[in-house]
């Protein structure tokens, strides 16, 4: 007898191919910068700890699960036999997490509800008109991301769930790949985390690069904001909710997840906002990391379209953040220097990481300047936009292929 067979997670690293065997290793190494990074605050800690505990987890304790199969005890998300199915989820203990909350959306959903509850559309329903156009304009990666995707050889749906990754929206991104790309939903999820570390690390090179630092510092007049009352910000919701999901039915999940949480917040129904914006929020959250990084075993990394993925993630991303900019500035010369072109970059969606960006580079060019509320309206219009485009995605994929092939010549 191999003395090794009794430390299981060592003794496969023999049994697999060499590739194999150092992506694992390569995959906790990542695991560990994955929590580093996050402890830090380079990445974000709600997800990357978890997701980096998970990958240690998975990667290391990969054994024979019979006399020829090596698996692992955490979750396999590719069975689709019913009979299988229910073996499976008494013996991978994140595979009923899996079932019951991943594959069908609800994961997605019950993050969007917990932002809703903390999110302020005051500032929004303030100057609806310009910062619903400058998150149209920040949509320009995950509108132009999808021809790029599709001339580099990916179906319609894989192209649409990749950039998606540009709107910065982790369960936006979930959500759409659980609806058109199940197989790419661990990649393009994880990039999708990952890559929000390019708001903080390469979005302030891209506005140093691009807009003078005077034009940086351009301050707003605050008193412009109105007063708007609890009642007028619940009508809204209610009709935002019925306009949404009437044009949008496939994204009406997504709409009436985000809305059900601003309501809750403008009611002040306290019980609720507690239970959403805390508990329901970030148990969500940690799940969503843990099970991502218990699915990110060598095999998904070693998928030939992951590194396709990574590329087009950061293209999806970085031309959202000049589409953004651009919006800001032409914004800027139409007001004659009233507005300040760095809420354009607020429209990328990432709530509230891409409005305190914009701050923090318009305080440092001007310590008078105070953008955040307008970024901040930018930023919600963003979530709405990229729900949007994400409905359109669905809905043109899934209901008129015809239109798909059409546009694309196929």
């Amino acid at each position: 007898m191999n003395i090794l067979e009794l430390f299981q997670g060592v003794y496969t690293l023999f049994q697999v191919e060499p590739v194999i065997a150092i992506t694992r290793i390569l995959l906790i190494l990542v695991g560990a910068a994955f929590i580093y990074l996050g402890y830090k605050g380079i990445f974000e800690a709600l997800v990357m700890i978890p997701m980096g505990i998970a990958m240690i987890g998975v990667n290391a304790g990969t054994m024979y699960m019979d006399a020829t199969t090596i698996g692992n005890l955490y979750v396999d998300p590719l069975i689709t036999d019913k009979d299988t199915l229910m073996t499976v989820m008494q013996i991978k203990f994140l595979q009923p997490i899996y079932n019951f909350t991943f594959s069908n959306g609800l994961i997605p959903c019950m993050i969007f509800m917990g932002i809703g509850a903390i999110t302020e559309i005051n500032f929004m329903m303030a100057k609806p008109s310009l910062s619903l156009i400058l998150a149209v304009c920040a949509e320009f990666g995950t509108i132009f991301t999808f021809p790029i995707a599709m001339a580099w050889g990916f179906s319609p749906a894989d192209a649409a769930s990749i950039s998606i990754v540009g709107g910065a929206d982790g369960p936006m991104v979930l959500f759409t790949s659980l609806v058109l790309s199940p197989k790419l939903l661990v990649p393009i999820a994880v990039i999708a985390y990952m890559y929000l570390a390019l708001v903080y690390i390469a979005y302030p090179y891209i506005v140093k690069w691009l807009i003078p630092k005077k034009i940086q510092g351009t301050p707003m007049d605050l008193s412009t904001i109105p007063n708007i009352s609890r009642t007028e910000k619940i009508a809204f919701v209610i009709v935002a909710t019925a306009v949404l999901c009437l044009l949008f039915p496939v994204a009406s999940p997504l709409f009436a997840s985000f809305f059900v949480g601003v309501v809750i917040k403008e009611a002040d129904v306290k019980g609720h906002l507690e239970f959403l914006s805390g508990a329901l929020l970030y148990g969500a959250t940690f799940f969503l990391g843990f099970v991502l990084g218990a699915l990110l075993t060598a095999d998904t990394i070693l998928s030939g379209e992951v590194w396709k993925l990574l590329v087009l993630g950061c293209i999806s991303l970085l031309l959202s953040g000049l589409g953004g900019l651009a919006g800001g500035m032409i914004a800027y010369k139409l007001s004659k220097g009233k507005i300040n072109p760095l809420i354009g970059l607020a429209g990328v969606s990432c709530v509230p990481s891409t409005a305190k960006v914009a701050q923090k580079l318009a305080f440092k060019a001007n310590k008078k300047t105070m953008i955040l509320p307008f970024a901040m309206g930018t930023n919600v219009a963003g979530v709405i936009t990229t729900a949007i485009v994400a409905g359109l995605f669905i809905s043109a994929i899934t209901k008129y292929p015809a239109v798909i092939n059409w546009i694309t010549g196929g």
